[in-house]
């Protein structure tokens, strides 16, 4: 049987499940989006219209100005429509890449906006909750993204709640971690908008189990034997909650209810560190996923992650990374420069024709 829903409202055509008529989707589909979250969730909906022997979902693929876009694998996906002229529909998915604000358009959230005026369910998958973030569309309302993104979230948009969960349908919103979570989340929309056999059928075809909404993002965070987790997991989840203010080790034992040399062993046989080694190197990878997400000042960077001056954290990160956080972060934004738009680029860059040029 498929997951039960994850709230008793269910969202549809106008704020009704199904409304009588075809449940129509549009994908959109920004820069960098994740592949295998598309195909899962376009492909959830194929096979129940193949096993309805009807068309009972509709979806098309949105772009934003019509034109195919690159995943983050390198493939590029054609469009059936821009956001200007993609018909309308009972629920909008958007499909975030690494870069989930800079290429979020102002037409972008203005179309989410308009839809969910008009009853339409927005949703997001992977870093997509940061643009329904940003069109002011998820106020007072908890949301679910991928783990990675979470820092940087939280940072951006304080006054949100984030679950540690693969996905939650809050009425006419729905957010999800992306990966395979995006088919959980498929399923569990069959089987409110048609029926809970369909969406077992579905699930058969594809080979999969499906999961709760509230089942954990990561391996590591799911429920041992034990009724609580080991010492080194709750020690690395307790210096992630506290990046800006690093704890010292009396307090990370006190807290965790052990002694400083309990802390100290754990993190010598688990990890190979000291405490505090292990807590830069945390801190550290926080600041790498917030300079590949997002735009942040490198001061506003260190301060986050608990470095008390921007020197401090350039050496740190240097060090563990072997560049500077600004070499680090224009490398990536080359890189993914070059994928962007490639047809543009080419000509950019291609030398003029000059006049007494022979002819072709």
């Amino acid at each position: 049987m498929p997951p039960q829903p994850s709230t008793t409202e269910t969202p549809g055509p106008g704020g009704r499940a199904g409304g009588g008529g075809v449940p129509a989707f549009n994908f959109i589909l920004q820069p960098e989006f994740p592949l295998n979250a598309l195909v899962l969730a376009s492909e959830a909906l194929r096979i129940a219209n193949q096993n309805s022997g009807r068309e009972i979902f509709r979806w098309r693929f949105v772009s934003e100005d019509g034109a195919p876009v690159r995943a983050s694998n390198g493939f590029w996906m054609s469009a059936n429509d821009s956001l200007a002229s993609m018909p309308a529909a009972d629920f909008y998915l958007v499909f975030e890449g690494n870069l989930p604000m800079q290429r979020n358009s102002s037409k972008l959230l203005g179309q989410l906006r308009t839809a969910a005026r008009f009853g339409a369910a927005i949703g997001a998958i992977d870093t997509g909750t940061f643009a329904l973030a940003q069109a002011g569309l998820i106020d007072r309302r908890d949301v679910v993204l991928h783990w990675e993104a979470v820092p940087t979230f939280r940072e951006r948009f304080p006054g949100l709640g984030v679950k540690n969960q693969i996905y939650l349908i809050d009425g006419p919103r729905l957010t999800c971690a992306g990966g395979i979570a995006t088919l959980d989340m498929m399923l569990d929309l069959i089987g409110r908008l048609k029926t809970p056999t369909l969406a077992s059928e579905v699930a058969n075809a594809l080979v999969y189990a499906p999961r709760p909404a509230t089942a954990p993002q990561r391996l590591d965070d799911l429920p041992g034997v034990a009724a609580q987790p080991a010492l080194p997991d709750r020690i690395v989840a307790l210096m992630e909650r506290h990046l800006d203010f690093p704890l010292p080790l009396d307090e990370i034992a006190e807290r965790l209810e052990v002694s400083p040399k309990t802390v100290l062993r754990a993190c010598r046989r688990s990890f190979d560190e000291t405490p505090m080694r292990l807590y830069l190197r945390i801190r550290l990878q926080a600041a790498r996923n917030m300079l590949f997400y997002e735009e942040f000042g490198i001061k506003e960077v260190a301060t986050a992650c608990g470095f008390s001056y921007p020197s401090v954290f350039t050496r740190a990160f240097h060090a563990q990374f072997g560049m500077a956080p600004r070499e680090f972060r224009a490398s990536l934004r080359r890189q993914q420069n070059q994928t962007y738009r490639p047809e543009v680029r080419r000509l950019s860059i291609t030398p003029p024709i000059r006049d007494d040029a022979p002819p072709l």
